[in-house]
């Protein structure tokens, strides 16, 4: 959690930097969000916000927008704070409304999926009056539906098949992850201390990845890595899912109801407050 006296200074250079950063190239933009991940969980946001507000200060045009569009992948990544949330939320807002992008078929362009995302699962305020950003609400409210009703059986690494309409009566977190995603190793170690020290309150963690069971073996080994770890050859229960980017993790109480999705990489505090939601008070 971020200082009182942070997030002052946050604050502050949240009203400053259109002002201060108007002439920042967008080449230099583009590698300050190069170096957010090796950047402290204190600085990062802080870096977050300042090329946030560069990009709003940028000219409209495509530059701007595929900007700010790449900064919106990079704040969900563990838990940076609401302000660097809403600012880069206001600066891919802005972007969208000054450039439009055209829809291919029936799907929204990625940037309006990728805010509509910010504002259903990240507590953000989207004021963007678009369609197309209407339309990508609409499509994750559907996926909502879908994932709320969904049903599969995996097999693990030791060939156990899992069923998840078996596992009523359990608190059930489906994360899915990649040996390959940066931020999934990152959450693992959290993943791995919550599954332990609850499992006996029934929690279970269903971690699933797409990748052969080579691949995950061999990352896996010498690890210690407690949680179930299943096997979906072919993506089939990924797209049953929806899901277009990891890790992302899906929380389902006792009575098997879906009650938080969590879009990218969590941190213990913020998979606590899921649990909260499922019913489990985390100590």
């Amino acid at each position: 959690m971020i200082r009182i006296c942070s997030a002052v200074f946050l604050a502050a250079i949240f009203v400053a930097a259109p002002h201060l950063h108007a002439a920042v190239s967008a080449s230099k933009i583009s590698g300050e969000i190069d170096k957010l991940r090796s950047l402290s969980d204190h600085d990062r946001p802080i870096a977050t916000i300042k090329a946030a507000n560069e990009i709003a200060a940028l000219p409209a045009g495509k530059e701007k927008l595929q900007l700010a569009d790449s900064l919106s992948h990079l704040v969900t990544e563990g838990d940076q704070g609401h302000d660097a949330l809403q600012a880069v939320a206001d600066a891919l807002s802005n972007a969208l409304a000054q450039t439009p992008v055209p829809a291919k078929g029936d799907q929204p362009p990625m940037p309006y999926m990728d805010l509509a995302r910010l504002a259903r699962y990240e507590d953000v305020t989207v004021s963007l009056d678009d369609p197309l950003y209407k339309k990508a609400n609409d499509i994750l409210a559907a996926n909502e539906a879908d994932i709320a009703k969904a049903d599969f059986t995996l097999k693990d690494l030791n060939n156990r098949k899992w069923t998840l309409s078996e596992l009523r009566g359990k608190i059930v977190l489906v994360n899915f992850w990649a040996t390959w995603c940066p931020p999934c190793r990152t959450e693992m170690p959290n993943l791995d201390a919550i599954y332990n020290h609850y499992q006996n309150e029934g929690l279970l963690i269903l971690s699933i990845t797409d990748e052969d069971s080579f691949t995950v073996d061999s990352f896996l080994r010498g690890k210690n890595y407690h949680p179930p770890v299943l096997l979906d050859p072919g993506g089939v229960v990924h797209k049953e899912f929806h899901i277009t980017g990891i890790p992302q993790t899906f929380v389902f109480d006792r009575d098997g109801k879906l009650v938080g999705i969590a879009i990218d990489q969590c941190t213990q505090r913020q998979f606590f407050g899921f649990l909260a939601r499922a019913g489990l008070q985390p100590e």
